[in-house]
């Protein structure tokens, strides 16, 4: 079941090797939110052996939660502001320079639609990737399978259903892009509508 889980097909949770990572992650994650700001080289011991890899001069303030910890990977500099959830049954990849407010969530995990195999407790995962200098305000949540393209900004309290191009500003549910932070001859106001009614028009998965 651990290979369908990371291979992205559909699987089931109750398996005993899932279940041990997913308490050994448990157990990091708990000793790294009873940690305190004057305890800086534990924190960052302990992030270090959560995560599957963190860059030099990354903060993440706790609390944070994850399911597995393996599947992150996050770039150098970046900060990550009180209650970040990041659920990588999928991987998620965050570059450097993101600054992440507080109450984010970062979902890969996906449910069938189909109600017998939901009842059967199948699920699946799709990967999420932050691009570099992405600013996620408080309580943006991005959906399983969704790519953010660098320096983008999303607003606070938008849910990101599609994905987002570079160097733009998305707010709303779903996120839609309302404003281009670099112009460019072949990005036209009219493409960046184009793409945003793309994005709310995807499978919300």
């Amino acid at each position: 079941m651990r290979e369908r889980m990371l291979a992205g097909d559909l699987y089931i949770a109750d398996d005993p090797e899932i279940s041990e990572q997913l308490r050994a992650a448990q157990d990091l994650m708990a000793a790294y939110n009873a940690t305190s700001s004057r305890q800086r080289p534990l924190r960052r011991r302990l992030i270090a052996e959560l995560l599957g890899s963190v860059g030099e001069g990354t903060e993440i303030r706790p609390p944070l939660y994850v399911d597995y910890g393996y599947q992150i990977t996050i770039g150098a500099r970046c900060f990550a502001n009180y209650g970040l959830v990041a659920l990588d049954v999928a991987r998620i990849t965050i570059g450097d320079d993101v600054q992440i407010g507080p109450n984010v969530q970062l979902l890969t995990p996906t449910h069938p639609v189909e109600p017998e195999p939901r009842r059967e407790k199948w699920e699946a995962a799709k990967p999420i990737t932050i691009g570099d200098n992405v600013w996620l305000g408080g309580g943006v949540i991005v959906l399983p399978g969704v790519t953010i393209g660098e320096n983008t900004v999303v607003g606070a309290g938008a849910v990101v259903t599609g994905h987002l191009p570079a160097n733009a500003v998305a707010v709303g549910n779903p996120a839609r892009v309302v404003r281009l932070l670099t112009e460019t001859a072949n990005e036209t106001d009219t493409e960046i509508e184009a793409e945003a009614e793309r994005s709310a028009s995807r499978d919300p998965r």
